[in-house]
């Protein structure tokens, strides 16, 4: 019996790869934290949402301490690191999950680095020397959120595993 090449590889649209793109999202974002704790980003996240309060009256973003803010996300992306196998499985329940992770968790928390460490600010009362705090690790976020959604894309019609 010959087996052909194509065989052994996993297919372009296998849930393989979207396992590794919930590892690599995952992955990101434990990168991005740390970058964003080496660099200062509750200095900067506590006042906005504080002005923003003021300013609204009414913001649905906390205030944190840097050890709850760290173990919060932490137990997060261990969470989502729980949850790889159903990724390899394409477990459709995941899938809304996944979305929100890539585009709002990775995409736009990147963007927002990003157009932060361009204007030197978040709102007008918070100023901060650039570059934002998390803007080191906002391309991998970003990159990881794209590769995500197209993988999400490529298996929307695969069976469950």
């Amino acid at each position: 019996m010959s087996t052909s090449a194509s065989a052994l590889k996993p297919q372009e649209s296998s849930p393989y790869k979207l396992g590794i793109s919930w590892i690599g999202l995952w992955l990101a974002l434990a990168v991005h934290v740390t970058d964003e704790a080496l660099t200062g980003f509750l200095s900067v996240y506590n006042p906005t949402v504080v002005a923003m309060h003021a300013k609204l009256g009414f913001w649905p973003m906390p205030t944190f301490t840097f050890r709850e803010w760290l173990a919060g996300l932490s137990l997060g992306i261990a969470v989502l690191a729980m949850l790889s196998p159903f990724a390899f499985r394409n477990a459709r329940w995941l899938r809304p999950l996944f979305y929100f992770c890539a585009v709002v968790l990775a995409i736009l928390n990147a963007i927002g680095h990003t157009l932060g460490t361009i204007l030197g600010h978040t709102v007008e009362s918070v100023r901060f020397a650039r570059p934002a705090p998390g803007l080191y690790s906002s391309p991998l976020l970003f990159l990881a959120g794209c590769f995500a959604l197209v993988q999400l894309r490529r298996t929307r019609n695969l069976p469950t595993l």
